[in-house]
């Protein structure tokens, strides 16, 4: 398991990277906390497991849908997703799911799967010592606010060039925990402090906001591309080093 990602071997060369997401009282029936449409809860839920699966390093191939809304949300739940695919510029993902045909639930719910695969990791050489520097991009956003706040997501598209930076040494999408949570789990030292200008306990809801690490070098390059979504966190009030940092892939 890293973080919230299944890493199964497939053959000896290849992995399978499992992650997902669920929704629950979010979508159309009269019972539900937050009313939104069907594409918008699947959007979201599709953008959490596709986020997970590749900070885990993993390609994303495929789609599963648990649908527990009825059959009239199928296509809804459908869009969303091909919305996602549309936002990273990547051709259609397969679909495949389930809907609970047989008995009608008061409130909405809806699980997202995504599969991804990558290759196995070598054992890992000891890094070259690195001063670093840490980032939140994005805004930690919680129901309504997801609706109301659309500026401030990290959208998928970024989070998906900051994978890709060979001098980002790792993105983290933040979850209901919050980013404070998230940096206790890639700096192991408890002794250490963190300081943002954002609330670093509030839950990130459907990972609206994401955390990135990356070599001081590239600072200028990355508050350049993040632009206001860039939140700069300091580690006991400045730069780290690579050898407080613990990654998981």
């Amino acid at each position: 398991m890293i973080r919230d990602s299944l890493i199964a071997p497939f053959d000896q060369k290849m992995d399978i990277v499992i992650a997902c997401d669920n929704s629950g009282s979010i979508g159309m029936k009269t019972a539900d906390d937050v009313s939104a449409p069907y594409d918008v809860v699947s959007y979201f839920a599709f953008r959490v497991a596709y986020m997970e699966c590749m900070a885990a390093g993993g390609i994303p191939f495929s789609v599963i849908i648990q649908n527990f809304n009825d059959k009239s949300a199928w296509n809804s739940l459908l869009t969303g997703i091909k919305r996602g695919c549309n936002e990273l510029a990547i051709d259609p993902l397969p679909i495949t799911g389930s809907t609970e045909s047989n008995f009608s639930l008061a409130q909405s719910a809806t699980g997202i799967t995504v599969l991804g695969k990558r290759l196995r990791k070598a054992a890992h050489s000891p890094a070259i010592e690195q001063v670093l520097s840490a980032a939140v991009i994005g805004s930690p956003l919680i129901g309504n606010e997801v609706i109301e706040q659309k500026e401030n997501i990290a959208p998928l598209a970024l989070f998906q060039w900051f994978c890709k930076q060979h001098t980002v040494l790792t993105v983290v999408p933040v979850g209901s925990k919050g980013i404070l949570h998230e940096l206790r789990q890639l700096f192991p030292d408890q002794s250490l402090d963190f300081t943002c200008d954002l609330r670093m306990e509030k839950s990130s809801g459907p990972s609206t906001c994401f955390i990135a690490v990356y070599a001081e070098s590239d600072h200028r390059i990355i508050t350049s591309k993040a632009g206001r979504l860039f939140h700069n966190v300091n580690v006991n009030g400045g730069s780290f080093t690579s050898s407080e940092l613990k990654i998981d892939r």
